[in-house]
């Protein structure tokens, strides 16, 4: 009986992770082993979200509510891997240099399909968005950052967002993963 028991529970349990995964409207970018890959996308693939005060939730800090309208625009999200001991550089660049585009990104444990707007805490969130007023010594072009490392020993997933301001609905862009 205990053997039929644990044999019972071991399929339920393989059976649970393997319906665990990001919701279809997420594209899956599989774990970068490699040097850097890139993947195209498109605003228009994406929808706009209302509800942003996840992002300024202190238990995400992804951006300060002031800045919601650079996220107004439709979201299109990706996801990866990034694996222990590992660096990542997520970067999105619009095919159009003049376009206005934002990125997010957050990280949870491998376990963890949570999206946004539903998202009640993260272990770390990055964004970077168009500036406001130039800054002395510095530049910014069309392209956006955001960085993670990974000191542990563990896998965590990341969820990626690109968006836009208010009233930008579509427009085609570069999202590259750089492992350093």
């Amino acid at each position: 009986m205990k053997k039929i028991l644990s044999i019972a529970l071991s399929v339920f349990f393989i059976h649970s992770v393997s319906l665990a995964q990001w919701p279809s409207n997420v594209k899956v970018v599989e774990g970068v082993q490699s040097d850097s890959t890139i993947v195209k996308g498109n605003l228009a693939d994406g929808e706009i979200m209302e509800d942003l005060s996840w992002a300024a939730n202190s238990s995400n800090a992804c951006f300060v509510s002031f800045q919601n309208p650079k996220f107004r625009g439709n979201h299109v999200f990706f996801a990866t891997t990034i694996f222990s001991r590992t660096e990542l550089i997520i970067s999105v660049k619009p095919t159009n240099d003049t376009a206005n585009l934002s990125i997010y990104a957050y990280m949870q444990g491998a376990d963890n399909y949570t999206m946004v707007p539903n998202l009640p805490s993260c272990i770390t969130c990055e964004a970077d968005y168009k500036w406001d007023r130039k800054w002395k010594g510095k530049t910014q072009f069309s392209e956006r950052y955001v960085k993670f490392s990974n000191p542990t020993g563990r896998t965590y997933n990341i969820l990626i967002g690109v968006s836009s301001p208010a009233g930008i609905t579509e427009g085609e862009f570069e999202l590259k993963i750089k492992k350093k």
